[in-house]
């Protein structure tokens, strides 16, 4: 993923202002994916609401009402026919939707997700393209003390060679795990040969020779010193790979994350509405492209947890569409309604966790976004 590059916002208010339009944008698009759908497949679509509660400013185009309510927590799309027990005009019911064929549905329903998943890469995409791809660098970063390293590298040298070896820092890396120790290898051990490692400080050429020791946490002899990073430019087609590569591995993490959410440190991890917010809220206080990072994370989570097979989830709504198609009849609604305890027993578990989560970290030592 990009790393932040953008210079910081200023604090004050901006902050919370910025966090708050970012996290209201991200449901309101996903409501807006469902709705641009439904418009597009020829179902009928009676309101499309920004926020909650009772209509302050409403008008009407065609047959679809447009309000603002007073509660900021998002928006949403009622279409006719979602609850088959609802009464429909008659004129409105070959559009309504349980009346329409699966595939409709299904499509209507993947195109919040679909939403978020397209926004998250944009952000994401976009980094890429203005930051670059961060690599190593063959620059130190930092030095470790009590180390063989240790007063000897310097923060801002550049190293040339290692044992006459040059190239990029993965190849320097293997040089110095050449230096074993003799015998067994265990932590703490120091290596039977030295490494003749040169350095570029202040545009001179120094040589030291250093004992590597073996380290169980790396699984490797070390000299006890960081590589730095720098900003590589990439052009659209790698930021596309990379973007995908890198929003597919948080999702790996994410679904990894929920379905072991019953363990205690797993459990830990999870976050809520008020963590997102904050992080989202401390990241535009750091930095704009830092937030944007946030902001697609939190949007690739939307989209993530969507997907789960639980009502009222969408992924919940698909689920049973693709059950009545293999049915090859109707699911009865009385089930669906059953089923659905499932998923809001979940939503709420997910929101309890979360929330207890938030308040123990504002609490404590906070969200450490840097």
């Amino acid at each position: 993923m990009a790393t932040a590059g953008s210079g910081a916002c200023h604090t004050g208010v901006m902050p919370y202002v910025l966090a708050f339009l970012g996290f209201a944008a991200l449901i309101i698009l996903h409501e807006f994916g469902h709705f641009m759908a439904a418009k597009a497949v020829g179902m009928r679509v009676e309101r499309f609401s920004l926020f909650f509660g009772p209509l302050l400013v409403k008008f009407r185009r065609g047959e679809t009402e447009y309000g603002i309510g007073p509660i900021p927590l998002g928006g949403y799309v009622r279409i006719t026919g979602m609850n088959p027990r609802e009464e429909i005009p008659p004129e409105a019911r070959a559009r309504a939707y349980y009346n329409q064929p699966v595939w409709k549905r299904v499509v209507v329903i993947l195109a919040g997700p679909a939403m978020n998943l397209a926004i998250a890469f944009g952000i994401v995409w976009v980094l890429f393209l203005v930051n670059g791809q961060t690599v190593a660098s063959t620059e130190v970063y930092a030095v470790e003390k009590s180390t063989p390293a240790a007063g000897k590298l310097s923060p801002g040298d550049q190293l040339v060679s290692v044992d006459g070896v040059t190239g990029s820092p993965d190849m320097l890396r293997a040089q110095l795990g050449t230096h074993v120790c003799p015998g067994q290898q265990v932590n703490g051990c120091e290596a039977a040969t030295p490494a003749r490692i040169v350095v570029r400080r202040d545009g001179n050429l120094y040589t030291f020779v250093l004992r590597p020791r073996y380290s169980t946490a790396a699984g490797r002899p070390l000299v006890g010193f960081e590589f730095g990073s720098m900003q590589q430019p990439v052009g659209a087609g790698q930021a596309a790979s990379l973007t995908v590569s890198g929003l597919w591995s948080v999702t790996k993490q994410t679904v990894s994350l929920i379905s072991r959410i019953f363990e205690p440190q797993q459990r830990k991890q999870l976050s809520g509405v008020v963590g997102g917010y904050t992080v989202t809220e401390q990241s535009f206080s750091h930095s704009t492209t830092l937030a944007l990072k946030v902001l697609a994370l939190i949007s690739l989570s939307l989209a993530i947890v969507n997907l789960f097979p639980f009502l009222p989830l969408d992924g919940g709504h698909v689920f049973w569409a693709i059950a009545e198609k293999v049915r090859g009849r109707r699911i009865p609604f009385e089930v669906m309604e059953r089923a659905s305890v499932v998923g809001f027993v979940l939503i709420v578990f997910l929101f309890v966790i979360g929330l207890s989560n938030d308040i123990s970290r504002l609490s404590g030592t906070g969200f450490n976004v840097r």
